[in-house]
């Protein structure tokens, strides 16, 4: 039996909870992370391809959604809806998600249904059931997901899908991820046929499953539902890296359901693979920046000049700051009410920035936000659910599921000087910006 990880070492003033993890490759290529825990009586099983937005090859905007949409339509020795009635049934619940990097397939279960969710999972990587009546199906379906998230709604795909565009220049990087009609409207069966044959080989994947087993136990099943699965060439994945800005880029972008200007600003920061030292550094400079009432931008945009309506800044597409390799990006986005006053907001921020490069954060203000960072990691491996999928997530993208347990420590180590030096990163001719226009201004 494979022997558990060593615990990594961490910072006496914040020191994460401790999992044994047991590692383990099956002969077709699979990665298996497990975390036994048997203070409840619950598992939480998750698995994770190598494959997201940045994969969809051009004229495929959208695939990398809609594939994660047809892997619940039935699989191998499984019907349509048979997946959501077997978790269900058993008390459980499910559920999957697409990101730049990554697409993740997850169920929390009764320990007693252990096997059932792993026997799930194997069938699906087996053989989904792609058909065109599902295709269509599900083309449909991932279109009014379009209707209801972005077309119809105010602000819909601020910033995620305007702010791309701007900031990089590369398909990979700059598409859209949620997928144009035409596009999704031309995706053909053969299409998902070789979707599925070039990502959702087993050593294109991590499955980790965190909660009331044994690890013994843990492997043997399995090698026993996953190891039958046939053996796949893993797909190398392309160097998505993008040339350096030399000079700022900016965008007017229109809203006719928005009711007010909104404001999007992204930087290019420090690759989290290769210096995460530094890109940490980034990450406390956002909450600094805008964590709570007591953040630089919250009081001096929203409360002290009444600039802006709300103001925010985080890491990543989507808020999560490590769930994206490189290129990653710092977002601030603002909302406000005077359209006029938009390079006002921006020389706001820049002033906030400049503060922090020469004159350093204040005291008290880095242990603030270091500390409710890692609450937020407690937090996240709390649930075993989210245990797993965290485990996963840190495995298949930086190669260490133990990451997240050292991050409390990491983020220790991040001085006064650190964080400065990236607030000094950020310039302008190092960024993009777009701004929205209400349809009322029309």
């Amino acid at each position: 039996m494979p022997s558990p990880k060593p615990a990594a070492k961490q910072s006496s003033a914040f020191r994460a909870p401790t999992f044994e993890l047991v590692h383990h490759r099956l002969a077709n290529g699979l990665r298996v992370v497990l975390a036994p825990d048997p203070s409840a009586p619950v598992v939480g099983i998750s698995v994770l391809y190598d494959v997201g937005f940045r994969s969809e090859p051009e004229g495929r905007t959208g695939f990398a959604h809609l594939f994660e949409h047809l892997m619940f339509q039935g699989s191998a020795n499984l019907e349509k809806l048979e997946h959501f009635r077997y978790v269900q049934a058993s008390g459980g619940l499910f559920n999957g998600s697409t990101h730049l990097d990554y697409t993740n397939y997850f169920e929390a279960l009764p320990s007693n249904a252990f096997e059932r969710g792993l026997f799930l999972e194997a069938d699906r990587m087996r053989s989904p059931r792609i058909t065109e009546e599902n295709m269509a199906n599900q083309i449909s379906v991932v279109k009014e997901e379009i209707r209801v998230n972005v077309l119809n709604r105010p602000y819909g795909g601020f910033p995620w899908l305007v702010l791309p565009p701007v900031l990089f220049d590369t398909f990979p990087n700059a598409h859209n991820g949620y997928g144009g009609f035409e596009d999704l409207q031309n995706a053909t069966v053969p299409d998902a046929a070789a979707f599925f044959d070039s990502y959702y080989a087993p050593a294109n994947a991590v499955l980790c499953v965190a909660g009331d087993f044994r690890a013994e136990q843990g492997i043997e099943l399995i090698e026993q539902h996953f190891g039958g699965i046939r053996r796949r060439k893993k797909p190398v994945r392309p160097d998505f890296a993008e040339p350096e800005l030399s000079q700022q880029r900016r965008e007017v972008v229109t809203d006719a359901l928005a009711p007010m200007p909104a404001l999007a600003i992204g930087y290019r920061v420090p690759d989290p693979g290769a210096d995460l030292h530094t890109y940490l550094a980034t990450l406390l400079l956002a909450e600094i920046l805008s964590d709570g009432d007591a953040s630089r931008l919250q009081r001096s945009l929203v409360q002290a000049q009444r600039l802006v309506i709300d103001v925010g800044a985080y890491l990543g597409t989507f808020g999560d700051p490590l769930e994206e390799r490189d290129p990653s990006r710092l977002n601030i986005t603002a909302h406000y009410s005077d359209q006029a006053s938009t390079d006002r907001v921006i020389a706001a921020i820049d002033a906030e920035l400049d503060r922090v490069a020469t004159l350093g954060t204040e005291p008290g203000e880095l242990d603030r936000v270091r500390t409710k960072l890692a609450a937020t990691v407690f937090r996240e491996l709390d649930q075993v659910l989210n245990r797993s999928l965290e485990f996963a997530k840190f495995e298949l993208l930086f190669g260490n599921a133990a990451l997240i347990l050292e991050l409390p420590g990491l983020l220790a180590e991040v001085t006064d000087a650190d964080v400065r030096a990236a607030a000094a990163r950020l310039t302008p001719a190092g960024r993009a910006i777009v701004e929205l226009i209400p349809g009322a201004s029309r």
